[in-house]
């Protein structure tokens, strides 16, 4: 994170190889294509960031991504874990017009079950045993538990749709946060794609994370417990984002606005 190992155990060399950047940076991004010159195996990328708290990229910096890495062979590998599957059918790509090479998924493909997968354009994906000669598995890998859960979780998003009513129910939490917070003159911006979303306690809009981190914790973690309080259990973190679930009715929307305004007033 932030180009400094998080853990024991990453060597040197790893962290030589890695370039990081600041999101939505354009001159960073431009700046780093230019340093090292067809140099850059693949850019992986957020779509949808959410550990940060939900960041959306602007469209110069994606527009700009995909053209660098097109003109120079790099990949562009999105990280979909996320938003795949719950933003959309078609993940995050499908909203913003920017095909990647590869794409890489967890979570809801698994059904609620541990489960990740990956995939991408065809020539890259011949490469992997048997059609090619990269090797890939795991003692997991196709777990057969997992994997009907997620054929199951999946026939179900592709037949029923619940996007609509995800979206719905979505727009009236973020307007119901944003109305109670302004109401209570909290500094605040809210950020929302589809069931993703954060209500961010700073006033400017959060786009990378020199944004994010202006934000008040402390006020944001009296809101937390705040909000436990009433029964609502919140993302624990700032920088974590919410998700709207199929489970999730209006009364369930009503009561968490209802118990944020008590909260709000409180701060």
């Amino acid at each position: 994170t932030l180009g400094v190992p998080n853990s024991p155990g990453v060597t040197a060399g790893t962290v030589k190889d890695t370039i990081v950047l600041t999101y939505n940076d354009v001159n960073g991004l431009v700046h780093a294509f230019e340093q090292h010159d067809q140099q850059i195996a693949g850019v992986i990328l957020e779509p949808v960031v959410g550990n940060m708290g939900c960041v959306t990229p602007s469209e110069s910096f994606l527009t700009t991504l995909r053209q660098l890495t097109q003109d120079q062979g790099t990949l562009l590998i999105y990280d979909e874990v996320m938003s795949g599957f719950r933003v959309a059918l078609g993940g995050a790509q499908s909203l913003q017009g920017v095909t990647p090479d590869l794409t890489t998924m967890g979570k809801i493909v698994g059904g609620g079950l541990p489960l990740g997968a990956y995939g991408g354009r065809a020539d890259i994906m011949d490469h992997i045993l048997p059609a090619g000669k990269v090797f890939q598995a795991g003692t997991l890998s196709g777990n057969p538990i997992a994997t009907a859960a997620g054929i199951a979780m999946l026939t179900m998003l592709r037949d029923e749709s619940p996007y609509s009513k995800l979206d719905t129910l979505s727009s009236q939490l973020a307007e119901g946060l944003v109305h109670a917070a302004a109401a209570a003159s909290i500094p605040h911006s809210l950020c929302r794609v589809g069931s993703m979303m954060t209500l961010f306690f700073a006033e400017d809009q959060v786009v990378d994370w020199p944004t994010a981190s202006r934000c008040d914790t402390a006020r944001f973690a009296k809101y937390f417990w705040g909000m436990a309080d009433r029964g609502i259990y919140m993302p624990c973190s700032q920088f974590e984002a919410l998700f709207v679930s199929a489970a999730h009715t209006t009364d369930d929307i009503e009561r968490t606005i209802a118990a944020a305004r008590e909260v709000f007033a409180t701060l």
